[in-house]
């Protein structure tokens, strides 16, 4: 064999012709996608033109809302102060006696929800039993429990505590799913059992979340029991509808400013707690841009 002949390398290839250089590959057609954005555009516009929506009337809601505003602000009762206080004080027991009720059920329960701490088969039951509860508003559950306890706060506190096992229990078990695999792993190298895990392996992670999420819940609970109360489950709703009922704008008015005075002090109350349950601050965190170097 001849040196050329070992030592020759194979022709390169010949370059693509220019119509295959700019060429791409078919955009795939979706078709699938295609028809559920049309069956859901279908429903909304079908939605639309089967409610009957006086178009014309929104011309008017700008004037009347200003004639009910007066109405209300201008000026408000404030001989209503005392007994609007007191039944938005009773609307926060009701949705603290809700929340608490709510947290002593569900607790237990989301670690019997959450994998890797009980059988499937107790998973799941608990899974769909905590999605049925959260499909059914308050004002049902109230409705329903009315026949046995009667229109009386209690009967609100009942309902807004079995509401709030259904959001409880799921945000328990994501919580208590979603920590730090470490702590677990090292529980269980050393031999621990379940109870040893959920102590030392999963709530000191967990904790700061589930107790936010406790607070979060009873913001929710504070502006359910104001829906409560119009059923006659008492609180600031029931004094609320039954001034609405009369026409006693200038009580109304004062009703609200009481509501959203006290609702906006336990927001800011309970973020600040949140935060610091979280983010070991009372504040919220700031923004990168916005930090300041401490002295």
């Amino acid at each position: 064999m001849s040196v050329e002949t070992a030592t020759s390398k194979p022709a390169p290839a010949a370059p693509p012709g220019p119509g295959r250089l700019h060429q791409r590959p078919a955009r795939p057609a979706h078709w699938g996608r295609k028809a559920l954005w049309l069956l859901v555009s279908l429903i909304v516009v079908a939605a639309f033109w089967s409610v009957k929506i006086k178009w014309s009337a929104l011309a008017d809601f700008g004037p009347q809302l200003v004639k009910y505003l007066g109405l209300m602000f201008g000026p408000p009762d404030w001989s209503k102060f005392g007994e609007a206080f007191s039944a938005v004080v009773l609307s926060v027991q009701m949705a603290w006696i809700g929340t608490v009720l709510g947290i002593l059920i569900s607790f237990p329960l989301s670690f019997l929800a959450a994998r890797g701490l009980a059988p499937r088969a107790v998973n799941w039951p608990l899974r769909v039993l905590f999605a049925v509860i959260r499909a059914v508003p308050e004002v049902v559950i109230a409705i329903l429990i009315l026949s046995v306890t009667g229109l009386t706060p209690f009967t609100g506190a009942l309902a807004l505590a079995v509401g709030s096992v259904g959001t409880l229990g799921k945000w328990g078990y994501e919580s208590f799913e979603g920590v730090d695999p470490g702590p677990k792993e090292a529980v269980r190298s050393t031999g621990g059992g379940t109870l040893a895990l959920i102590r030392w392996g999963i709530w000191p992670s967990a904790a700061p979340e589930v107790l936010s999420f406790w607070l979060y819940r009873f913001e929710i609970n504070v502006r359910a029991s104001a829906i409560l109360g119009l059923i006659g489950a008492g609180g600031i709703g029931k004094m609320l509808t039954d001034n609405v009922q009369f026409r006693n704008w200038d009580a109304v008015g004062m009703l609200l400013l009481v509501v959203i005075v006290v609702t906006m002090i336990i927001d800011q109350l309970s973020g600040a707690v949140r935060n610091r349950l979280v983010n070991g601050s009372w504040r919220p965190p700031r923004s990168r841009g916005r930090n300041r170097p401490r002295r």
